[in-house]
Parts: C-alpha cells; structure tokens; sequence
C-alpha cells in the first residue's frame, strides 16, 4: 500500500464498501447516521447542485469561476458533514468565500440591463443550466436551514448558498446576452 502524496486529499481504491447497504452511512466525524439525516440531505443536494455546475460547464468550459465554484462546494459539503463547533479547525466555508461571491455578483450585475420584470428560466443553453442550478441551489440552502434546527451548522454555509443563487440567476442573465425571456403578467400574454 502507497501513502498519499499531500497534495491528494483521498485515495479511493474501491467506491463501493458496502457500508450504506443498511440505509446509513458516516459523517465527516465517523458518527453513522441515517442517510435522511438533516445533514446528509443538505450535503446530498449541495453534490446535486455541484453536478449541475459540472453540467454548465460542458457549454462554458473555460470558465474559471464556475469550477472555483465547484471545488467551494465540495469545501461546503465537508463543512456539512462534520457537525459545526466553532474554530474546531475542519475545514469550513469562511467569509473571504461569501466576499468572492459578493463581488462576483457586482461586477457581472453591473453591464446587465436593470430588470423591469421577473425572468423565466431560460434562454440560452448555458442560461437554462445556470437557472436550473440556481433553483437547486435554492434547494441546498433550504435543506441547509432545515438541518441547523436540529444540529449544529455553520451559519456561512447557509449564506454562501443564498449568495452563490444570486450570482448563478446573474450569471444566467449574463449568459443571455440582454435577450431573456421575461414573465408577462396575466393578461399581457
């Protein structure tokens, strides 16, 4: 057996070990849990929406913000596989991580039009994925509150999942060049 190089967070040499076959599985701790746990339901769909960025980037694959973004939310999932204690020294989503976001959500806001209407999802090819991502990333930060009132969470975690939404609902915009479908209310159609 070869021990892992440090620049290698894990070696996997089997995916499958049999040990969820009971409808458990561990914890970043090692406690094991049921798979409906709070948590692992929070994390489940934090892999969701990071497989659904993976599926954006198949149109934008030069983008280096959306796999930044990808490899943050595989940081968020550890976060919320380990029950939160503060400055316990896992690693954890940190401000400097919501700051990006917010900042990343400025500049690109700022050469869109000012809305005048809700937008439908939509567009574009890259613009639809976005949107989907979005309202699973809506999803995550539900899962994500819902998990904090019943153990202990990083509070960051739940603001990073409302930033990273609205950047993924700019970043959709963006991606349609000005040219979005928007709702028409009613009669208006």
């Amino acid at each position: 057996m070869s021990s892992r190089r440090s620049d290698e967070p894990v070696r996997l040499n089997r995916i499958y070990t049999r040990g969820g076959d009971g409808g458990q599985t561990s914890l970043g701790d090692g406690a094991r849990v049921s798979k409906l746990d709070p948590l692992v339901e929070a994390y489940g769909h934090v892999d969701e929406l990071n497989s659904l960025l993976g599926h954006a980037c198949v149109v934008a694959p030069d983008d280096a913000r959306l796999l930044r973004i990808q490899n943050e939310l595989f940081d968020l999932g550890a976060d919320l596989s380990v029950p939160f204690a503060e400055s316990d020294g896992k690693l954890r989503v940190d401000q400097a991580a919501i700051d990006r976001l917010e900042a990343e959500c400025d500049a690109a806001n700022a050469a869109l039009p000012e809305l005048r209407s809700f937008v439908l999802p939509g567009g574009s090819e890259l613009a639809a994925r976005l949107h989907i991502a979005r309202a699973v990333c809506r999803r995550a930060e539900r899962e994500a509150i819902r998990a904090a009132e019943t153990r202990p969470v990083n509070p960051l975690v739940v603001v990073y999942l409302n930033r990273l939404s609205d950047l993924l609902f700019i970043l959709a915009r963006a991606a349609n060049g000005g040219d979005e479908p928007l709702w028409l209310p009613g009669g208006a159609r």
